[in-house]
């Protein structure tokens, strides 16, 4: 009997990308296979955002392009989870009838099952747990490159922020027990990894729900002593729970990587009174003060909302003024648009189109002037770079390569004549500076052939499509690449 095939399609943030990962891996170890690119696959599932823009037009459009293709193939299904499913429910099944499944962030492991009962039913199923069923970490996996990895140490968060609908969709946050982190990190160290991502929706109050205030400074320390575990990054941190332990632990444990994105939304006071974002512009940049006292080479980047309900020209002018002094590497702007179900939606004071617009490119245009400076700073240095795969859109064509600095600021260089692997390290003089990447046009100085690149050409050796678990993290929304969508963040 032929396996089905499977294809999973991931909106939003890193979270999602997290659960799409555990969600092949659900699908490959109950037999399904993953769909050849460009094929159509026997199972579609669409893993969905709630906060980007125009979210729930983009699933029903999808959805629709997709019901002819059911219609003239007996047994295809379809299935709907992730953010919007958990907060449309019902209407998604009643809007698109021809959708088999339905289920919600609180129990990605519940999919084949959900499939199986729909098949044999002939019915649509619909299953929306309002608390956590398992947490996404101890299911399967199939990872989507063998040198790099998401690590989840939380779900959920805490905060009411009034722009933000993740909360309700997420539930309260949930911690992972250090001893489960930790030992998820060697196992994936143990299979080539030799970069880990930690992640939350608010991923430095880890511990809140175990009374430990340290927790987070503790768990980077337990990662400096993992031998072979090279380069460790978070995201995303609270500026609230951001204190002088984790920038002790960050400039004192040689992997963890003196990167850092923290989201600022507003420099206005008033703006972040109204967005119930529990610090003020003086304490955000005395953070960034102090990370830079510590660690003199950090590359910060951040989040910001122009045109929140209730913005006025000085409160805008306020936001340009602290990014003035952050001087942040890179920025993730996004022009506010209402959020059903969120208190933003129903403020007084919207602010019109018009005038986000025009702020939002001012704010482009500083932002961009800033991170070209920046990125100057870093011509005549020698890094070393993680080469990457899928990291440079126009490699092929310029018979470049590309990788990520230990800050995560993206390198462009030229392709050695000694052949080296997505997971290796090579160390390149950087010569050109562009505001969104770097430039490093003399030959490589040095190549250093790594566990990680060897378990890429394993995996790339090994039969397409094997069911099991596969070791990396996709290459999506680094957080030190430049962005531009509309819309608000999610995990921050």
């Amino acid at each position: 009997m032929t396996a089905r095939s499977y294809e999973v399609r991931t909106y939003g943030c890193q979270m999602n990308v997290h659960d799409s990962e555990r969600l092949s891996g659900l699908l490959e170890d109950a037999g399904y296979v993953r769909a050849p690119k460009g094929e159509s696959a026997d199972v579609v599932v669409f893993n969905t955002c709630a906060v980007r823009e125009n979210a729930d037009n983009k699933l029903y459009g999808n959805l629709g392009h997709l019901a002819p293709a059911k219609a003239e193939r007996p047994g295809m299904q379809i299935a709907v989870g992730g953010c919007l499913a958990q907060k449309d429910r019902d209407t998604i099944v009643r809007k698109a009838p021809w959708v088999d499944v339905v289920f919600g962030t609180h129990n990605v492991g519940s999919l084949p099952v959900l499939l199986e009962r729909a098949r044999i039913e002939q019915e649509a199923q619909v299953e929306i747990l309002e608390s956590l069923d398992v947490f996404p970490s101890t299911l399967p996996t199939r990872r989507e490159s063998a040198y790099a990895a998401w690590v989840a140490i939380s779900v959920g968060c805490n905060n009411t922020c009034t722009f933000c609908i993740v909360p309700a969709l997420r539930g309260k946050e949930k911690d992972r027990r250090p001893g489960d982190v930790l030992a998820e990190i060697e196992t994936l160290v143990g299979e080539g990894v030799i970069e880990v991502t930690l992640l939350g929706q608010n991923v430095n109050a880890y511990g809140s729900d175990m009374g430990d205030r340290e927790a987070f400074s503790k768990l980077l320390r337990s990662c400096g002593r993992i031998e072979g575990l090279e380069r460790v990054r978070f995201t995303s941190p609270h500026p609230r729970d951001f204190t002088d332990d984790v920038i002790a632990a960050m400039a004192e444990t040689p992997n963890v990587m003196h990167q850092l994105h923290m989201p600022l939304q507003s420099g206005s006071d008033t703006m972040l009174r109204a967005m119930r974002r529990s610090y003020r512009q003086d304490r955000y940049l005395g953070i960034i003060e102090r990370v830079r006292a510590a660690m003199p080479d950090a590359a910060i980047s951040t989040d910001i909302i122009v045109g929140f309900p209730g913005e006025t020209d000085e409160d805008f002018e306020q936001t340009l003024h602290t990014v003035r002094e952050a001087r942040f590497a890179a920025a993730f702007t996004f022009q506010y648009s209402k959020r059903p179900g969120t208190p933003a939606a129903t403020m007084d004071g919207q602010v019109p189109k018009e005038v986000v617009t025009e702020r939002y490119q001012r704010l482009l245009a500083l932002q961009e002037e800033i991170s070209w400076a920046e990125n100057r700073t870093q011509v005549g240095r020698t890094l070393e770079v993680l080469v990457a795969e899928g990291e440079g859109r126009k490699d092929h064509d310029t018979a470049r390569l590309s990788g990520r600095a230990p800050d995560n600021r993206l390198v462009h260089f030229e392709r050695p004549a000694d052949g080296v692997r997505p997971g290796d390290m090579v160390s390149v003089e950087i010569t050109y500076a562009a505001p969104h990447h770097l430039l490093a046009e003399k030959p490589t100085l040095a190549i250093r052939r790594t566990r990680a690149g060897d378990a890429w050409e394993r995996r790339n050796a090994a039969p397409a499509a094997t069911p099991g678990v596969l070791l990396g993290m996709p290459q999506i929304g680094a957080p030190a690449a430049p962005a531009t969508p509309t819309g608000v963040a999610c995990c921050d």
